[in-house]
Order: C-alpha cells, then structure tokens, then sequence
C-alpha cells in the first residue's frame, strides 16, 4: 500500500541511515552542542594564551606555574598544576561522558539499534585506522615512539563544535548527532585504553578499597527519591565526598584517576524514579538525575576544567620556524599528523561504507557522501584527550612529549581548515535543510518534517 509520509519505511525496504531523528532529540543535541561551542571557544582562547605565553620571554614563568607542586603526598596527592588538571579537573569531563552516553543507550534515539550501530562502529573505525598509521609511520622509520600509538585515537567535540560556529555551519541534526556520539563513544574507547595500557603498577588493594565508595555512590543515586526525596539530607554533603573518595582511591591505585569519572557517571540513573522505587517513562518529560547531573556540570566542564587543562597542557616552546619544522619531521608527529588528518576520516568512511554495504543500507536523501567526508575530517580535530594520552605517553618534557603536542596541534588545526572548507561548500544545502527544520505550518509548536518523521515506520 503507497504512503503519503516521506519518512515511511516499507516493511521489507533497505535500511536508510542518517534519517532524521525525533523532535525530542532534536532539541536535547542543540541545547548540548550551543554550550559545547562556547566550550569550544573558552578552549581556543586558553589554547592560544598559553601558547603566547610560552613563546614570550616570559616563558619560563608559565612553565614555573604549570610545574608548581602542591599536595597531600601520603595520598599520592603532590601532583603538579598541571596534573592536577589533567587527572582532577578532566574527571569532571569524563564523568559528563560516562552521563552521555549512558543517557543515549537508555532513554535517547540511540536505544534504537539500528540508529546506534552506525556512529558506534564509525568511533572504532576512527580509533583503529589512525591508530594502525601512527604505528606504521614508526615502525617504519625506526622510531622509539610507539608508545604513543593512542595519541590520535579520540575527537575533541568542543573544538569542532567551535569551528562549527566560526563557519556558520547550518549542519543538518541526523550529522550534528553523529558527530557528538562518535565523539563520546572514542573518548570512552581512549579512557579505556588509558585504563588498560597506561596504568603502571597497579595497587589491586586500592583498586578494591575503591569499589567501596563507588557502590556507595550507586546506591544512593540509584535510590535518590527514597533517601533524599524529602530533603531530610543535604544531596551533596554525601555525594560529593564518596565521589572525591572514588578519584582519590582510583589515583592511588596506579590507574589513571580520570576513569573514577566515567565510572561514576556509569552509576548515574536516566530515568526519573518515584519514591518507591517505580522508573517514569522518558516521554513524561520528567528529567531523570543524569539529565539534572549534567546540567549542573556541563557548564563547569566546558567553562573552567577542560579550557584550564588545555591551558596547562597545550602550551609548549616552539621555536619558531625552525623549531616547527624540526619537530614535525620526528616520527611520532608525522605519525600524529597522517593519523589525525588521514586516519580518521578514512577510518570513519570506510566503516560507514562497509555497514551500508553489509546491510544494503543507503543514506537519508538529505545526507551525500561528501558531508560524511568533512565530519570524518572534523573528527581528526584529537586535541583534549591526545594532549592527555601524550602526556602519559612520553616524559614531560622529552623530545617526543615537546614534538607529539606540536604535532597534535599541527594536526588539530589542519583538520579544522579542511573540514571547515569541506562544509562550507555545502553550506548552503544544509541552510535548505534547516529552514525545512523550523517550518511549523499548523502552529503547533513542533515542525513539520518532525511530525513526518516520528509516524511509525511500516
């Protein structure tokens, strides 16, 4: 029987990939990605600064305040400024990661297999291929560096959101979506690579004691109307300290204490539950305590402590043209360099292609190869967790440290450019698209296509 709605699906027909995902979501993934994109802004500014900085003649002051140790050393707490914003302050960014993807799989469009399998095999993709071309470069050539075989494994979604913004991108929902998802799914495969290959001497007694505060944290999250519905107890007074304990006993155990945030954000329930225990459907639009969580810590995220990690860490002495030039012929940074801007697109591309292949899928009418291409490029923006993985990778301050940051930075810009050229040229067919988006004939507060594409498919 013929249909009217352009978004049917026949019972029978080839999979399509990339159609249009509901209202709902619509509305949720632009609130996220307009606090990303000022995210991505705050952490252009604390990048550039600390560059600057570290190529003034007042250099060695920035590298005397990034070194400055401060700490509880019986906790295996006198870490560096700039550790303690890479394994404090980035807990915070994984913990909004753990919250994200969680909330994906459980009440957002991504419990719907057939609209998961795609970003989620495209972030594997995207990890192995550059991964597979860091190593080749430096098995090639001889080099020490195969360490840092992770660097270009992760996207950093605030900085290609706020290159996004720069060029006015009219980027349609089902891409923006995408790309956010591709994103927290590689940055949870990068922590959890950090959590199995760069963990060193790994104390199992502390990695025990940990589990304590962590189902501490479980079970009063998960039970958050029975204990504190009548606000007998302050939420925070209890939370924030379990959650503190989680980070500290994670640090002490030898694994890299930024997964304690991902961990915890595991725990955190999507849905709303009332006092007895019963979870309220999603489409009550009653927001559960993941949602009310990453709210409250998005801002603090994306505002201090991913631009202050970015800032301790993206400063490094470059030596002008020389000292660049120098440092992109080592190993590891062409290695960096071909796995960013070459690896990823291909890795996100090929796994694409692979799955319409294997499925006989095709993409939405809306969605050309040429638009997967820029956000495959987009995606090789690594920055954030790379200058992380670098970190753990080679010694601060050794030649491979110094060579890999410019490296990743090189690599960050040049992907920005070229996805930035790339989505530019369709930019005008993506401003078509959304106009369609916020055409709202009947008045009733949802538009159109939205109420086209969430009648059920045959």
């Amino acid at each position: 029987m013929a249909s009217n709605e352009p978004n049917r699906q026949p019972s029978g027909a080839n999979p399509v990939f990339f159609g249009r995902n509901s209202y709902g979501e619509h509305l949720r993934i632009g609130e996220i990605l307009r606090k990303e994109t000022v995210g991505g802004v705050l952490l252009l500014i604390a990048t550039v600064a600390a560059l600057i900085w570290a190529n003034s003649p007042a250099s060695d002051s920035y590298f005397a305040l990034r070194d400055f140790r401060f700490g509880y050393e019986p906790w295996h707490l006198d870490l560096s400024l700039g550790a303690w914003a890479a394994d404090g302050l980035l807990a915070i960014f994984f913990f909004l990661v753990g919250l994200e993807l969680k909330k994906e799989f459980v009440a957002g469009d991504l419990r719907q297999i057939s609209k998961a399998i795609v970003p989620v095999a495209a972030a594997f993709g995207g990890v192995i291929i550059p991964a597979l071309i860091y190593v080749g470069v430096n098995m090639l050539s001889g080099s020490d560096g195969l360490r840092g075989w992770a660097i270009p494994t992760a996207t950093d979604i605030a900085f290609a959101l706020a290159v996004l913004a720069v060029i006015s991108s009219h980027l349609p929902t089902a891409l923006r979506i995408f790309l956010l998802t591709l994103a927290v799914v590689d940055d949870l495969i990068a922590i959890t690579i950090i959590a199995l290959f760069y963990s060193e001497d790994v104390n199992l007694v502390m990695l025990g004691l940990m589990l304590i505060p962590l189902a501490a944290f479980a079970l009063l999250v998960q039970r958050e109307p029975r204990f504190f519905g009548a606000r007998r107890w302050p939420f925070w007074v209890i939370l924030a300290p379990l959650a503190v304990a989680v980070w500290i006993l994670m640090h002490a155990s030898g694994v890299h204490a930024t997964v304690a945030g991902v961990l915890l954000g595991f725990t955190v329930p999507v849905l709303r539950r009332t006092p007895d225990g019963t979870p309220i459907p999603p489409n009550e639009n009653k927001p559960g305590l993941a949602e009310i969580f990453e709210h409250r810590f998005r801002p603090i995220s994306t505002g201090f402590a991913v631009p202050v990690f970015a800032f301790f860490s993206a400063g490094v002495a470059i030596g002008g043209f020389e000292g660049l030039s120098r440092a992109l012929m080592d190993p590891v940074a062409l290695g960096i360099v071909a796995a960013l801007v070459l690896g990823k697109p291909i890795g996100v591309l090929l796994t694409t292609w692979l799955l319409t292949s294997a499925t006989r899928a095709t993409l939405d009418k809306s969605v050309k190869w040429v638009d997967l291409t820029g956000i495959g490029i987009l995606a090789g923006i690594g920055f954030t967790v790379s200058l992380l993985v670098n970190d753990l990778s080679f010694g601060l301050g050794s030649a491979h440290h110094e060579d890999a940051k410019i490296a990743i930075l090189t690599a960050s810009v040049l992907a920005a450019v070229l996805a930035s050229i790339l989505l530019s040229i369709r930019n005008r067919h993506y401003a078509v698209l959304e106009k369609a988006e916020r055409l709202d004939a009947d008045d009733n507060g949802i538009p159109d296509v939205f109420e086209e594409g969430d009648k059920p498919a045959g």
